[in-house]
């Protein structure tokens, strides 16, 4: 029941924070002594697989979440600060997945550089 708890949780953060598609989620077990999962809460998308409309932003955060749960919280931060200016900066011109992935890699990189 501790998961089902956390995932009506994360479906009402995900609204406030705009939607389950900029939201990620960890499965975190805090005694590490088994592995931890992060994922962005909206799961695959078979239906739209190849065509490139799935939008990574989640899929990033959860990497966010992944990097300052191993204590790169430095470099989490970065991935952070890339996610939160492409947010910023979007229009209403639709972008590919490849797009948006490669403009928040480059905001990322950007980040670490200073």
């Amino acid at each position: 029941t501790d998961n089902l708890f956390g995932d009506i949780l994360t479906d009402i953060g995900a609204a406030i924070g705009g939607g389950i598609g900029l939201a990620a989620s960890g499965n975190i077990d805090p005694s590490r002594s088994n592995p931890s999962m992060f994922e962005p809460v909206h799961g695959s998308a078979p239906d739209i697989a190849g065509q490139g409309k799935a939008d990574p932003t989640a899929t990033v955060m959860s990497l966010a979440m992944l990097l300052d749960h191993v204590g790169q919280a430095e470099a989490a931060a970065w991935v952070e600060s890339a996610v939160a200016a492409d947010l910023a900066s979007r229009g209403d011109s639709a972008r590919s997945t490849s797009e948006i992935g490669d403009a928040l890699a480059a905001a990322a990189l950007s980040a670490a550089k200073g």
